[in-house]
């Protein structure tokens, strides 16, 4: 799984979203993120098609709704979604959240018929706390290749890092840049400027570090370009200290029903 995606959440615009996704993979991006609930499934799959890259270098990633995640539902959402994306397999299905329909044996029965029959390659999860990691691991009878949570420099998630990293569950980044927010963190102002670069590139070099995947929103062609630049960037140790030392708790996504955890 590259390390450097492009999240398409709220690219809804289907002519943009194919543009922004054909763009991604014509700068280098070798990894796509999207969901049923983003309602885009069919402009990602555009995109893909528009771009002069073989589909078998292309690591796309989908995530089923929570009211999909009953056994047949998610067998049916699933087909729907490859059709709508133009492919015959996803790399990575997700459960979108441990909410609603979700139930761990019956949903992840189905997530793993799906893999046996060829059309999912690996199985993931999204907005999973440690307890729900351990019934899906129990339920799979192995681990989830990733989970998918919010995770930047003002949301480090260190106990849910550490948990990720002692099982061998890749850890996967959305929002790293705290939906903008990274951009009035003085920490990362002075890192910046240090370097010439955006706090984007700071921020993601930062979750590189660390060994998480980012997948951040781009539409247009230079917040892809320099998103792109942030794999060039190396921080010293000490400007990595200096980031693991900000003290927030600053979630920009907090749903009713996410995790009780969250609410702690």
């Amino acid at each position: 799984m590259p390390m450097l995606g492009l999240g398409t959440w709220e690219n809804e615009d289907p002519e943009q979203c194919a543009e922004s996704v054909a763009t991604a993979l014509e700068t280098g991006y070798r990894h796509i993120d999207t969901a049923q609930i983003y309602g885009n499934e069919d402009a990602v799959g555009d995109g893909i098609a528009r771009a002069d890259v073989p589909r078998e270098d292309v690591f796309l990633a989908t995530k089923v709704w929570i009211d999909k995640l009953g056994y047949d539902d998610v067998l049916a959402s699933t087909r729907e979604s490859l059709d709508r994306l133009g492919v015959d397999y996803v790399d990575l299905l997700y459960v979108h959240w441990p909410a609603q329909a979700y139930d761990p044996e019956r949903t992840l029965a189905a997530f793993q018929e799906l893999r046996d029959e060829g059309v999912v390659e690996r199985i993931g999860v999204s907005n999973f706390e440690p307890e729900h990691l351990d019934r899906a691991t129990e339920a799979l009878g192995a681990q989830p290749f990733a989970n998918q949570v919010e995770l930047h420099p003002l949301l480090q998630q260190d106990d849910l890092r550490r948990y990720c990293e002692a099982d061998g569950i890749e850890l996967v980044a959305y929002s790293p840049l705290a939906r903008g927010e990274v951009f009035n963190a003085p920490e990362l102002n002075d890192i910046a400027a240090e370097h010439g670069v955006s706090e984007a590139q700071v921020s993601l070099a930062w979750l590189r570090e660390k060994g998480v995947t980012t997948i951040p929103k781009a539409t247009g062609e230079d917040h892809i370009t320099d998103n792109w630049a942030s794999l060039d960037l190396e921080l010293r140790d000490e400007e990595i200290a200096t980031i693991d030392g900000i003290d927030r708790t600053d979630r920009r996504v907090h749903p009713g029903f996410g995790p009780d955890a969250w609410d702690e």
